[in-house]
């Protein structure tokens, strides 16, 4: 028996070599196979998911000794979970007996992780804790790590957002995010003591469509004013819903007609991440905003808080598993199920310290925008479908990612940044996937 099939490092049998995958993408545009073949999408879970950080969850899901979240890592069951000494760990929601998935409820708290099939425990760090009938087994084999519940290779946590990696030999996450990090930097900061909490559960739903739809998306400022037509046109009341005096109609037109979302910039940055600057330039005043501000005053000073309220960037898309949504104070999370199957889920955060009216208000924002049935990203799940199911048309083997190509700003550090709407950040995406799938 041949039993490479059980190493770590899968064997990939593929009808595709590696210079194939990387030349799926040029300079200016990408193959459509990378969103409909099911064999690249197989090959995306090796190359991709298994080799870079994945987003987790965050730490306030389990702020006590005990408590745990379940969720799937390229498919497979993991926990996020707290132990007794205050630790995080990732770990393979699977029984090291029978192996059988151990916590079947999305979260909670427990002293040990019980198995429903033939009662054994385990600590919150995975370590195996309790077995029945011990004296049947033999000792050295209950010894072994692989009988508890296994560690992810790699975990760690920048600002309380947890990612792991099933690569032992990723380059630390600090790296990894590099200059992107800005993006978690700017949302964490927004509360007066620096901390954030995932405190009023998700909007979770799925689309027919490959998962890159929805990461292009998030370095798209190029669709609004097109897609999101019925909210931001002068008809639409969506963005006219702003807190504070300076409330109202928000200006997505300039008076020749032209986008202002469109005018706005783009950035890509090393590793796959891009970030979209903000449709607002104005810090917002009145009201509760003014007790907000002078609670983060008190813990910053004037002129740092002047710098955390600026509106730098609509987002920060860390590549491939989540987006930092500023503007909306939020988290998407973008799991790839199939080929042409995606769920999304989006957390409102909580600004820790902060007036409890903003957090009250941004989950009423969030069910206007950001749910299944929103203003917003309802029509970008349309969209989403409406590409994947046009891509399977033979009309043509390559779509254009060419918007601003030639007009980019070298920021330094790797970051690039693109006016007027620019795919540079795409093309960021693009290039990491081409980097990956190709090595």
């Amino acid at each position: 028996m041949d039993l490479k099939i059980f190493n770590r490092d899968k064997v990939i049998m593929s009808n595709y070599s590696s210079e194939q995958l990387r030349n799926m993408v040029r300079e200016d545009r990408v193959h459509r196979n990378m969103y409909i073949d099911p064999e690249v999408f197989e090959i995306e879970k090796e190359k991709i998911f298994k080799k870079v950080w994945l987003y987790v969850g965050h730490e306030s899901l389990i702020s006590n000794p005990g408590d745990y979240y379940c969720t799937t890592l390229v498919g497979q069951p993991v926990v996020l979970s707290r132990n007794v000494d205050n630790s995080v760990h990732v770990i393979f929601n699977r029984c090291g007996h029978r192996g059988a998935k151990v916590l079947n409820r999305k979260r909670g708290n427990a002293k040990l992780f019980s198995c429903m099939y033939h009662g054994w425990g385990f600590k919150p760090d995975g370590q195996l804790a309790g077995v029945p009938m011990r004296v049947d087994f033999p000792e050295k084999a209950l010894q072994e790590p692989q009988s508890g519940m296994v560690s992810l290779p790699r975990v760690e946590s920048y600002r309380g957002f947890v990612f792991a990696s099933f690569n032992k030999d990723v380059e630390p996450l600090a790296d990894y995010l590099g200059e992107a990090r800005r993006g978690i930097d700017e949302l964490v900061d927004r509360s007066p003591v620096g901390k954030i909490e995932f405190a009023a559960g998700c909007h979770r739903y799925h689309f027919k469509g490959n998962w890159k739809l929805q990461l292009e998306n998030q370095a798209d400022m190029y669709h609004p004013a097109a897609c999101h037509a019925s909210t931001v046109g002068p008809d639409g009341r969506q963005f006219r819903r702003r807190a504070g005096k300076e409330g109202g109609d928000a200006a997505f037109f300039t008076p020749d007609g032209e986008a202002v979302v469109a005018q706005t910039g783009v950035r890509g940055f090393l590793k796959g991440h891009s970030s979209e600057a903000s449709l607002f330039d104005k810090e917002q005043s009145g009201g509760v905003w003014d007790d907000y501000r002078t609670l983060m005053v008190d813990a910053y000073g004037e002129e740092r808080t002047k710098d955390i309220l600026k509106n730098r960037r609509h987002s920060m898309t860390l590549f491939p598993s989540v987006d930092i949504l500023i503007a909306q104070t939020s988290v998407r999370v973008i799991r790839a199920v199939a080929v042409d199957h995606t769920e999304i889920e989006v957390w409102p955060v909580r600004l820790t310290g902060a007036p409890d009216v903003i957090s009250t208000d941004l989950v009423k924002y969030l069910n206007i925008t950001h749910s299944a049935a929103s203003f917003i990203q309802s029509d970008d799940l349309e969209a989403f479908e409406r590409c994947q199911e046009g891509l399977k048309t033979e009309g043509a083997e390559w779509f254009l990612v060419a918007k601003g190509m030639g007009h980019e700003i070298d920021e330094g550090k790797g970051v690039l940044f693109g006016p007027r709407s620019s795919e540079v950040g795409q093309r960021a995406q693009h290039y990491a996937w081409r980097d990956l799938m190709g090595a």
